[in-house]
């Protein structure tokens, strides 16, 4: 039986214009706050057929991947499957965490999100399913889904049920006999409890977050993307309350917050808001990875304070 539309659709309100503060280049807080990345409610309408994103830290050398395609199309053959990424740093689960979350707000509700970054896999840890209010993920219970189990309405269960899995099951491959189908299964229908029991105390990683310390917020950076930009733990609501002309201590040197890339002189390294609602560091047309020397856990800074010394 096909779904029917969802009638209406609750979207991210469109962001206001970065405010200016004089002829400074520099981007407010408040004008931070407004132009915040995902938020819950985008692209909330159902798909008429079942989705299912994969993240993985297999890359595509190997046909790893496409094992795990043909296991989900044997058994649901009508089901959309979505390359998140599958260049995450080997055994990385906070990478893959970061990734997810970052990511699946944009999904249509119902969404099915497979993460296999399993470094215990063929151990006693865990296979887990969980569902949420507009997503259910699949996975090994390692913390790879710790940003969602806090949210409100998250149920876990244990994938524990043979029926449900290869009939030959690989000590070294869950993500294609164990959590690939699962995820077809539930593509198909079959609700989370016929997998297994209720889990009490699925695993948590500690999560990046930002503190303030008087006028000054202090975060880490959580990780280096494709293009060598800094992201950061500070997101936007975490210096709503600074004032005008923010800047960002990273190593030792103070950065300006800008509004976008072409704020900056070539070269130069400033910090603004990715597209993920997180403050990140950046060079243009550059590496801020490689002129800063920075890398995932380097701690930064933002004050109101504004500094004549910036990084180049």
């Amino acid at each position: 039986m096909r779904r029917p539309r969802s009638r209406t659709s609750r979207c991210s309100p469109r962001p206001r214009s970065a405010r200016r503060s004089g002829s400074s280049r520099t981007l407010s807080s408040t004008a931070i706050a407004d132009r915040a990345g995902p938020v819950p409610g985008v692209a909330r309408r159902r798909s008429d057929h079942p989705i299912i994103t994969l993240t993985t830290d297999f890359g595509l050398r190997d046909p790893y991947v496409a094992q795990m395609k043909a296991v989900i199309l044997g058994v649901a053959p009508g089901a959309t499957i979505v390359d998140l990424t599958h260049e995450l740093a080997p055994h990385d689960i906070v990478e893959a965490a970061l990734a997810l979350d970052a990511s699946a707000g944009f999904f249509p509700s119902g969404t099915i999100h497979v993460a296999v970054v399993d470094p215990g896999v063929g151990t006693t840890r865990r296979a887990l399913g969980v569902l949420c209010e507009t997503c259910v993920l699949i996975g090994p219970d390692n913390g790879v889904f710790t940003p969602f189990l806090s949210r409100r309405g998250a149920r876990a269960f244990e994938l524990a049920a043979e029926r449900y899995r290869l009939p030959a099951v690989s000590r070294t491959f869950h993500g294609r006999d164990v959590f690939a189908p699962a995820a077809a299964h539930v593509a198909r229908g079959v609700p989370l409890a016929r997998f297994g029991g209720r889990v009490a105390d699925p695993v948590t990683l500690p999560w990046p977050s930002a503190r303030r310390r008087g006028a000054t917020v202090v975060g880490a950076v959580i990780h280096v993307d494709r293009f060598g930009n800094l992201v950061t733990s500070i997101g936007a609501s975490d210096v709503a309350h600074l004032g005008e002309d923010l800047a960002l201590r990273i190593r030792g040197r103070v950065v300006p917050v800008v509004g976008t890339y072409g704020d900056l002189d070539r070269g130069s390294a400033g910090a603004l808001l990715g597209s993920s609602g997180r403050l990140e560091v950046a060079v243009r047309e550059g590496r801020g990875a490689d002129l800063l020397r920075a890398q995932r856990g380097t701690p930064v800074a933002v004050t109101s304070r504004p500094s004549s010394r910036t990084a180049r």
